[in-house]
């Protein structure tokens, strides 16, 4: 503003705030402002005059008496409104008929509304590995049309690596609590030390998985229902997986799926330069 106030007179105001990047109007503004205060005129109040249009007390109450009317107890405003008006009565717009309503909380929802619980969003953080693992399951298309393999994938987020997967013919409890269970063998997981993150799917909430984890003193979380993006690091793990060069469109058996996934993985582990860990290998 005090750039302004000197580069006005010799370049005008217009030049002097597009000079500075301020509006011409905020400029008018604090000079009026200025003049009433060294003037020592009070700044204009605003009116607050009732609209001359405005329903007095009498049609205010004229109008709840019609909506408190035995006939109109369930009926919505606007029938109130269109019915009264095919009667030759016309008191107010409809949506005056609920601003008189609205304080007196009589235009409220009254069915049962759905109340979602609210959940958590799920904070994923681990200091060393074999803290907090995140897994998920994913499609590899096969041979002929529907026909799939279920690629199992289980992921250290604090390393990104890949500490145990599986393919196999069908998604299934059982078979993820088996992977789980030899993943957690494998690594030396100690009861009380890892928690374990995955979506809704069927599989990652099953009693067989959930039983599972509370015999081997594994904490579980699981994403929001409905939220894509609680589950980032398997997303952008499967994303890598089918975006490689060499990924096939479709594989021709079961042993053709579990040795590309061996490489694939073998690559991941070992020579992939992670963007989300410095770009250092898992």
């Amino acid at each position: 503003m005090q750039a302004v106030s000197t580069m006005h007179e010799q370049l005008g105001v217009r030049v002097a705030c597009a000079a500075v990047e301020l509006p011409r109007a905020t400029w008018y503004r604090a000079q009026a402002r200025a003049r009433r205060a060294a003037s020592g005129t009070p700044s204009e109040a605003r009116p607050c005059a009732a609209s001359p249009r405005a329903l007095s007390p009498v049609e205010r109450q004229r109008v709840l008496d019609l909506v408190h009317e035995p006939r109109f107890v369930d009926v919505a405003v606007p029938q109130v409104w269109a019915t009264a008006l095919d009667e030759g009565t016309y008191l107010c717009s409809r949506s005056t008929m609920y601003r008189i309503l609205r304080p007196l909380d009589e235009v409220r929802e009254r069915r049962d509304q759905l109340r979602r619980p609210v959940y958590t969003r799920p904070e994923l953080l681990a200091t060393g590995p074999n803290q907090v693992w995140t897994w998920d399951i994913t499609k590899l298309k096969g041979p002929r049309k529907w026909n799939y393999f279920h690629l199992y994938v289980i992921i250290d987020i604090f390393s990104r690596k890949v500490v145990g997967w599986m393919v196999a013919p069908r998604e299934s409890a059982a078979l993820a609590r088996k992977l789980i269970a030899w993943t957690i063998a494998k690594e030396g997981v100690v009861p009380g030390q890892l928690t374990i993150h995955a979506d809704r799917g069927s599989s990652m909430t099953s009693k067989d998985v959930a039983l599972l984890m509370a015999d081997l003193g594994v904490t579980k979380t699981h994403s929001r229902p409905h939220v894509s993006n609680d589950n980032p690091f398997s997303e952008s793990h499967f994303k890598t997986l089918k975006y490689r060069p060499e990924f096939l469109e479709r594989l021709g058996s079961l042993q053709d799926a579990r040795v590309f996934c061996a490489g694939f993985f073998e690559w991941y582990n070992n020579q992939h330069c992670h963007s989300g860990i410095g770009f250092m290998t898992p």
